[in-house]
């Protein structure tokens, strides 16, 4: 397709498309583009891709704007007139031209379409633009600052690939071997005791010292790297660590749980924590009393003590041991040859498992409950590993009614409560049927709410903090919630200006809040900090315009300013004049002030200077960042030094927006042309009338 061609497409589809989305018929559009029979389909194609992606470029202010356009591209594909990945490729333009702020409101528009991207139509074309842009999306976010949005965006790709998609799959089983718990001691005081001693049920003391800490979180690092227990060394290791911490577990006296006071008295020990407590407490009301959970515990060596009495911290660690024991009873594919256990570690393994289920039966509260959970789960995790080992094959739905429905589910069953160890544990022991007070209907206690004008949410927290505000959603949209200063405000309140710190902050704050951001500066002396006065003088100037503007549309027009056209030529000639004065004078800071960047340099002036560089014009072509082509271009172009120098000037002058006299002094005087420096002081001063010219310093 010629360029002629292609732009006489581009400019009908983008009449007709402005004039359909508009409309809302797309049926006008699809005419029109059928009306184009000189041209093949694929040049019609282009044609429309472009103009779509042009059009979209001029709704960036306009959220529900942007989604009916996508709308609009989603409905002109479903009419074959575009591929099914311009949708997709729209939404990575916006994404590519707007803040963050408005990203991730479009990307809510991402997610309730997700059934449309999961279309036979449409997911084999644009899954990989897809996840291509939410990548994208990923690289630009903080994961301290923006948590959120990057959990939106993961939960988006697992609700949109299907589940047995190999990208997201860990194929090869591998472990995550970055994440490393790191411990010590703090302080030279602590000694060889950390913390206090408690009795055990034989009347011995549980020394807790540095020691027993030491392989306590060294535990850590065999978790992380469960191949390491195939090594004789490192399997000693991990063995007398193991059972140094199951010793003192068993010796150390759990806490009691809040929520029954009667059962402190009654135990003295963790067995008898256990198994001598009257009436145990329905899980659901310990969980909603005193439910927590710590995605990872501090390693502090005087939180030792603490730790070994509290439950809670107690379960985590044993069924990290089940989930290790697991791993290396199993046989995973993609495990060495050398990868195998003897006799022996098979023996001890067995032994410690049983070990490790008393230890949870004996966690109050409810521990023989938790321990049968864990034992179901670990069970459940055998299939998922023998899913990995066939390959992670993909998951088809059954048809209903089918003759092996009935089977197929009761086989699922037993092998969920089978497993690799079902047949050689020891089976549960009975539950004790624990009492239970008579608990109100759930209707009538949202009635109740109601008739008081409030909410009920099943659980005390949140029914408290859904009751805070009448509308709750208007006070997560209050501004007492926005915590992030203005811009402008930042920069203009910002004392130590120069220091690195607050560069980035003023970097994230314009990426989040201004296009400007995306302006390019690649001046050879530009610091951040001038870069971000020259984005704040920018901020301000547009306010100006803008205000300027609200004014003259407020202002009505008299009968003779529209009669005489020079009149009004003259009056908006000198409203710009006295925006630029007021430029040069409020909003130039005073360092700014003296910097003569205003000066205009004419030709005959580039010409006064050349002589006084001279021959060493290509050494400052070299520094202003031109390249050796555009060195000898200027050179064959001009016959003399003089005239190339000149050339040069003329041409960067011309091209760089930040180009000045100051700026053109300070880089001869770090080429050490200091002749050169001082003519262009000289002329800075002629220019400025000043007698005394400030030296240019770092």
């Amino acid at each position: 397709m010629t360029s002629s061609n292609f732009l006489t497409l581009l400019k009908v589809f983008t009449e007709i498309v402005n004039k359909s989305f508009k409309t809302g018929n797309i049926e006008h559009l699809k005419a029109e583009y059928d009306a184009q029979v000189g041209s093949s389909d694929n040049d019609r194609k282009a044609a429309l891709h472009q103009a779509f992606r042009d059009l979209l470029l001029t709704k960036t202010c306009d959220i529900p704007a942007i989604e009916d356009f996508i709308n609009f591209a989603v409905a002109a594909c479903r009419q074959e007139m575009t591929s099914p990945t311009i949708p997709v490729v729209l939404l990575g333009d916006i994404f590519d031209a707007v803040t963050l702020d408005k990203c991730e409101q479009i990307f809510t528009y991402v997610e309730n379409n997700v059934a449309t991207w999961k279309e036979e139509f449409f997911f084999a074309a644009c899954k990989h633009n897809l996840l291509r842009m939410c990548n994208d999306l990923l690289r630009r976010l903080s994961r301290s600052q923006n948590t959120v949005f990057c959990g939106r965006i993961l939960l988006f790709l697992a609700k949109f690939f299907p589940f047995s998609e190999r990208s997201g799959l860990n194929i090869i089983s591998e472990f995550n071997l970055e994440n490393i718990t790191e411990y010590g001691v703090e302080g030279s005081e602590m000694g060889d005791q950390l913390g206090s001693s408690e009795e055990n049920a034989t009347g011995n003391q549980l020394k807790i010292d540095y020691n027993l800490y030491c392989k306590f979180w060294a535990l850590q690092d065999f978790f992380r790297n469960p191949n390491q227990c195939y090594n004789k060394v490192q399997w000693k290791m991990f063995a007398a660590h193991a059972g140094s911490v199951m010793s003192a577990f068993s010796s150390f006296k759990l806490e009691e749980p809040r929520s029954a006071p009667s059962s402190s008295s009654s135990s003295s020990s963790s067995g008898g924590a256990s198994r001598s407590v009257p009436m145990e407490i329905p899980l659901e009301e310990q969980v909603r009393e005193t439910g927590h959970f710590f995605a990872k515990f501090l390693t502090n060596p005087k939180l030792l003590s603490l730790q070994l009495s509290d439950s809670n911290f107690r379960r985590s660690v044993l069924v990290q041991l089940l989930i290790l024991f697991q791993y290396l009873n199993s046989t995973v594919k993609f495990k060495a040859d050398n990868h195998c256990l003897t006799t022996a570690q098979v023996d001890w393994l067995k032994e410690t498992e049983v070990r490790v289920y008393k230890l949870i039966e004996e966690s109050p509260p409810n521990g023989r409950k938790f321990a049968d959970s864990v034992r179901h789960m670990l069970s459940r995790e055998e299939l998922w590993n023998s899913w990995k080992n066939e390959g992670c094959k993909e998951f088809k739905r059954p048809d209903a009614g089918g003759p092996g429905g009935t089977n197929s589910s009761s086989t699922g069953a037993t092998a969920a409560t089978g497993g690799s160890n079902g047949e050689e544990a020891t089976p549960p022991m009975p539950i004790r049927v624990a009492m239970k007070r008579p608990r109100r209907a759930l209707g009538d206690l949202i009635q109740d709410s109601t008739k008081q004008g409030k909410f009920f949410m099943g659980n005390p927290e949140l029914t408290r903090l859904w009751n805070t505000c009448p509308d709750n959603l208007l006070a997560c949209k209050g501004e007492d919630r926005n915590f992030l200063p203005s811009l402008e405000a930042y920069l203009d309140g910002s004392k130590e200006k120069h220091d690195p710190s607050v560069e980035w902050r003023a970097l994230r704050l314009l990426a989040r809040q201004s296009p400007h951001f995306f302006t390019l500066f690649n001046s050879p002396s530009y610091k951040v900090a001038d870069y971000l006065e020259s984005v704040r003088k920018k901020i301000q100037k547009d306010k100006i315009d803008v205000q300027r503007e609200v004014v003259q549309e407020d202002t009505p027009m008299h009968p003779e300013q529209g009669e005489t056209e020079g009149e009004g030529f003259g009056a908006e000639e000198e409203t710009d004049q006295m925006d630029s004065e007021l430029l040069k004078t409020e909003q130039l800071t005073p360092e700014d002030k003296n910097t003569h960047k205003t000066i205009t340099v004419t030709l005959d002036q580039m010409a006064e200077l050349a002589p006084s560089i001279g021959k060493d014009w290509k050494k400052l072509a070299t520094k202003l960042g031109y390249g050796s082509d555009e060195i000898q271009y200027c050179e064959s172009e001009n016959a003399t030094v003089t005239d190339q120098c000149r050339h040069l000037l003329q041409v960067w002058f011309e091209d760089d927006m930040d180009a000045s006299l100051d700026q053109l002094a300070y880089i001869l005087e770090g080429l050490d042309l200091l002749v050169a420096a001082d003519a262009v002081k000289q002329m800075i001063s002629a220019l400025t009338g000043d007698d005394k010219v400030e030296e240019i310093s770092d």
